[in-house]
Parts: C-alpha cells; sequence; structure tokens
C-alpha cells in the first residue's frame, strides 16, 4: 500500500466514523400512509411543521391503506395514518396497533366526464354508480377506473358498488378498469380515457391532469372519508421507535397538529377538516 493511499485511508476513517455516528443520532420514524394523503400534498405542508417542532423526521411510504397496514402488521413501519375505519379497529383489535386515534376527515367525490354520459350527476353517490354500471350495460361510452389496490378508498368503492345492490364481479367486464395504482395515477388514467372514478377531494383539488373531468356527484354523506392513525405495536414488534412514533400520533391530535391540518389549502379550499377527539 503506497504512502498517499495510507494518508487517505487514515483521513478517511475518522469522517465515516462521525458520518455514522450523526446518522445515528438522527431522529426519525417511518410513517405508513395512503397515496391521497401524499399525492394532496398534506404531507409537504404538515411534516416541515413536525420537524421543526420535535427534530423527529418523517419518512413516508405512500401505497394504498391494505398495504400500509400490512407494513405495521410486519413491523416495517412505526406509526400507520390511514382511512378505512373497519381495517383500522381490526388491526387494533389483533394487537398490531396501540391505540386509533381519529385525525381529520373529507370525502369522497365521483369524477367523470363532464359530458356525463351515464347522466350520473347528482348527491346520490349508489344512484349514480347504478347509472354508470347500467348504461355501460347498454352499450354506452362509459367506462370506469377503479384503483383496484385494496386502499382506502378502494375499500370504499366496493362498499358502494354493494350498497346499490351491484355485484361487481359478475357486473364488470371491459368498461371497468382496474388499474392497480395510487390515487393520482388512476385520476390520470381517468383523464387519458374520459372515463368515472371515484376519488377523495383532497387528491382531486391539487390534481392538475382534469382534462375534461369534473366531479359528477358529490354531497351524499355516505362518502364520509375519515382518517385515524395509530402507533404499530412494540410489543409484537419491538424495534419500533415507540416514544418518537407516539410523539407524532399526539401532536397530529393537539391542538397545534390539528390547526395545521386545518391551514392547509388549495385556491382557498380547505382539502382535510381536523377532527381528533
Amino acid at each position: 500500500m503506497s504512502v498517499t493511499l495510507k494518508r487517505r485511508l487514515v483521513l478517511a476513517i475518522p469522517a465515516l466514523a462521525l458520518s455514522f455516528a450523526l446518522h445515528a443520532q438522527e431522529k426519525f420514524i417511518v410513517l405508513a400512509s395512503t397515496t391521497s394523503t401524499e399525492q394532496s400534498g398534506l404531507f409537504t405542508h404538515l411534516l416541515p411543521a413536525f420537524e421543526k417542532k420535535t427534530g423527529i423526521k418523517v419518512r413516508v411510504v405512500a401505497v394504498g391503506t391494505g398495504q400500509a397496514l400490512d407494513q405495521g402488521r410486519r413491523g416495517d413501519a412505526d406509526v400507520v395514518f390511514v382511512h378505512d375505519k373497519v381495517a383500522e379497529e381490526k388491526f387494533v383489535a389483533e394487537g398490531f396497533g396501540v391505540e386509533r386515534k381519529e385525525v381529520m376527515y373529507n370525502d369522497f367525490i365521483v369524477i367523470g366526464p363532464k359530458s356525463d354520459p351515464a347522466k350520473a350527476k347528482g348527491r346520490d353517490a349508489l344512484d349514480g354508480l347504478k347509472k354508470i354500471e347500467a348504461a355501460n350495460r347498454e352499450g354506452k361510452a362509459a367506462p370506469f377506473v377503479s384503483r383496484g389496490d385494496k386502499s382506502g378508498t378502494h375499500a370504499g368503492e366496493l362498499r358502494y358498488w354493494k350498497s346499490a345492490g351491484i355485484d361487481i364481479d359478475k357486473a364488470k367486464g371491459t368498461w371497468y378498469r382496474e388499474c392497480g395504482c395510487g390515487m393520482g395515477p388512476a385520476l390520470n388514467t381517468a383523464a387519458s380515457m374520459n372515463a368515472y372514478v371515484l376519488a377523495d377531494r383532497g387528491t382531486w383539488l391539487s390534481f392538475k391532469n382534469r382534462q375534461d373531468l369534473g366531479i359528477v356527484v358529490e354531497g351524499d354523506t355516505r362518502l364520509f372519508n375519515q382518517y385515524g392513525v395509530m402507533l404499530v405495536n412494540p410489543a409484537k414488534h419491538p424495534h419500533v421507535k415507540k416514544e418518537l412514533g407516539q410523539a407524532f400520533v399526539d401532536w397530529l391530535v393537539s391542538p397545534d397538529g390539528q390547526k395545521t391540518i386545518a391551514e392547509y389549502k388549495i385556491g382557498g379550499e380547505q382539502l382535510f377538516f381536523a377532527n381528533a377527539k
């Protein structure tokens, strides 16, 4: 080994050790959450305020609610922040989450072509879905894009079809397109196909590629969309960062966190409404 190389190694080793030490000292948690919270831009607004307050960084993994809960079950996240109350309560009942706390809500809306070939426009979500299915059965061009990804939005969509009296597994044909994707890509797919799609209002308000799409159904109380947060149970996964994760949960439901959520707006329109108890 040359003298020059030895000198370089002598200089490099302390710097490398310092880098590892600083990395080890960095306070962070892994948050498994939904594509709607991420793609709506909420986290870009919310997380810097939390980090400034606590010094804790949040690394977000944005997937569908079902996948986020699975990450929690595997211990691949410290906190889960999603929107499927039934699935969340099951997650806690099975011992994977410590406690479910409600954080905020918005609503689902049915997006579709402004020409509305299915004549689905109105305030009744179930009637709108019935008309979309009937239009396609009659051969009218009214395709529907489903997220098909076991997300909270997908779970809601399946509940609405069922409540409308439609067995979507039997009724779906080429008109029913399952993209297996997040909310933003699903909206992009609907825009390219001039199709209907169920979306959360937050992602729609931040969505730019609308082309000929508009809101077709809104205002139905059944479209209420509640979000909840849970610390992953350290009794199941001892490596979970209990104190840091709990600090994030507590901040979200605190007056400061709730105020920060309420302040997030696009074009003057509020995307999420804080309702922690």
